[in-house]
This record gives structure tokens, C-alpha cells and sequence, in this order.
């Protein structure tokens, strides 16, 4: 299938928020709001809705650039502002989730609309959230097993607040062809 190709605008705006959002969840994550939570858990599954909304407007192939470019601005500035840990935790789960989820969006992209980005956003969650902790903090005397459920609970709730914000953006797209 032939998908429209992106303006640098729109590539620019994709990879900026990709960026922005890893980088916020990689600072966020070092702060606990309880026992079972961490701030990151709030904002790292809008990286979902990014490279899905990437995705349905323009392709698997153009998801994976924004995801690849992201991961590149994200963990280079990570590098900088979060522990080194943390940062290689983050672009492993990072990199793996998100080549899940472009993969099983791609295949239920016909299907209904929600669909997708629903089962795409749990099983990137799944493993994201597997792979980040276990190598962020295994091993640290921090309550991290919780945070990880914790984490996965939110991603996994978000995926369902996000179906709006998803919906009506492609929808936006669909009907006046603008930028996602």
C-alpha cells in the first residue's frame, strides 16, 4: 500500500514530540508520586500516540523514522539529563516497544478504527514496562516491582484515554488531509 509522505513540518513536529515525550518520561521516572507510581507512567504513553498517529497518516516505514529519530534526540539528551542507567533502559524498552507496536498496528490497521492503537498500546506497554525496570532498577533497593505495576496499570489506562485524542485527530486528518 502507498501511504502520502510527510512535509518536514509534519516529520519535524512528529520527531519533536517523540523527543520531547521520552525525555519528560525519562526525568519523570526518577520521581515517585507513591509506592506504586512514578510520574513517567503519565507521560511516556503519549510516545504510543505519536507513533501511531504517525503510522495510520503515513505508513509503517515513516512511523519507524520518527521512532528511530526520536529514540536518536531523546537518549542523547537523556544522556545528559537522567542517570546513564536509566537512559539505556529507556532506549532499549524504547526501541523494542516501539517496533511492537508499529508491527501489530500495521496489521490491524484495517480493522476497526480502535483496534490498533488499543492492541498495539497494550503489548508495546507490556513490554516496554518489562524491559525499562528490569534494567533500569533491578537490583536497587527502590520499590521498582511495584512502580512496574504501577507503570503498566497507567500506560495501560492511558491507551484507553488516548483512543479519544487518536480518533479525533485521524479523523481531523482524514477530512481536510492536514497534518497529523
Amino acid at each position: 500500500m502507498r501511504y502520502p509522505r510527510p512535509n518536514t513540518a509534519q516529520l519535524g513536529v512528529a520527531v519533536l514530540a517523540m523527543g520531547l515525550v521520552v525525555l519528560s518520561s525519562n526525568i519523570l521516572v526518577q520521581y515517585a508520586i507513591n509506592d506504586w507510581l512514578t510520574w513517567g507512567a503519565i507521560t511516556y504513553p503519549f510516545a504510543f500516540l505519536v507513533t501511531e498517529l504517525v503510522n495510520r497518516a503515513f505508513g509503517p516505514a515513516q512511523a519507524r523514522r520518527v521512532a528511530w529519530v526520536g529514540f536518536a534526540v531523546a537518549v542523547a539528551a537523556s544522556a545528559v539529563l537522567a542517570p546513564p542507567r536509566i537512559a539505556a533502559a529507556s532506549g532499549l524498552a524504547f526501541l523494542l516497544s516501539q517496533m511492537l507496536d508499529i508491527s501489530v498496528f500495521n496489521k490491524l490497521r484495517h480493522s476497526r478504527w480502535w483496534r490498533a492503537p488499543l492492541a498495539a498500546t497494550a503489548l508495546a506497554a507490556v513490554l516496554d514496562t518489562t524491559v525499562f525496570w528490569s534494567v533500569a532498577f533491578a537490583g536497587e533497593d527502590l520499590p521498582w516491582i511495584t512502580w512496574a505495576l504501577g507503570d503498566l496499570g497507567v500506560k495501560l489506562l492511558m491507551a484507553v484515554c488516548l483512543l479519544l485524542p487518536f480518533r479525533l485527530l485521524i479523523g481531523r486528518h482524514a477530512q481536510t488531509n492536514a497534518p497529523v
